[in-house]
């Protein structure tokens, strides 16, 4: 059985995987034997968490990518292949948000929410299915949110893109099964990044005091889910959406 949840050879597409929820689960992979390709747009932060997977003895490199941008995207795809021959794993998790009241949106802000969170999440997945038909079969991986299944006091384009991309993912789910391509979402709960470190106190506690586990999560604690929708031991599951979320979604 631990075979079926065994990554080596394959190869891994993470965008956003320099750090947070996206490095958590870069190296989560790693570990499982995959080798990883970490897609973001800084250099630095890139090159460090890629030190750091060289370090767990598999293969790693860096691509800066603008996953809003379709000729960055297409650059991203074709280093890897040249890197590695082949794209087995893509892993959906750039993403950013800018918190105010939807009245409040310029429609440049609200468009580049847009643009990063839900049109990449198209752009890269487009990308890769190709190379995915030619080898066979694929994993794509998208990283949506509680806010796919609540609405958002906070957030509202944030949440209006971790829905679509939910519905994306089941709409790729369905068209791409003949293909061999296995398409699901994780929905992670309240994790400690930098996304979230903004929570004021009483906000923090609140949330904390709502979810059964009694604590918020931490971006390693997405790894084992990853593992298991980019291994073969997920090969009968496609179009679902994986909460982790210490049961916050359960109340």
């Amino acid at each position: 059985m631990a075979t079926d949840f065994a990554l080596t050879g394959k190869v891994v597409i993470v965008t956003g995987g320099n750090g947070g929820i996206g490095y958590g689960i870069a190296q989560g992979l790693a570990q499982a034997g995959a080798d990883i390709v970490v897609a973001a747009r800084h250099p630095t932060k890139n090159a460090q968490a890629v030190a750091n997977l060289l370090g767990l003895g598999v293969h790693a490199l860096s691509v800066s990518t603008d996953v809003q941008d379709e000729v960055s995207v297409q650059a991203m795809v074709e280093v890897t292949v040249e890197a590695f021959g082949h794209i087995d794993i893509l892993v959906n998790n750039a993403g950013i948000n800018i918190r105010k009241a939807p009245q409040d949106y310029t429609l440049e802000e609200w468009q580049h929410v847009l643009n990063t969170n839900l049109t990449g999440v198209f752009l890269c997945a487009r990308a890769v299915y190709p190379h995915m038909c030619q080898a066979g079969g694929g994993k794509v991986i998208n990283i949506g949110s509680m806010t796919s299944v609540f609405g958002s006091n906070v957030s509202p384009a944030y949440a209006a893109t971790k829905g679509g991309v939910v519905q994306f993912t089941k709409s790729l789910a369905v068209f791409w099964a003949a293909d061999n391509i296995q398409v699901n979402a994780i929905l992670p709960g309240w994790i400690h990044t930098d996304l979230t470190a903004s929570a004021s106190p009483e906000r923090y506690n609140s949330i904390t005091a709502r979810i059964p586990h009694g604590r918020w999560g931490e971006p390693d604690e997405l790894a084992g889910a990853a593992v298991f929708l980019a291994s073969r031991a997920s090969d009968y599951v496609t179009g679902i959406t994986l909460p982790v979320d210490g049961g916050y979604t359960s109340r």
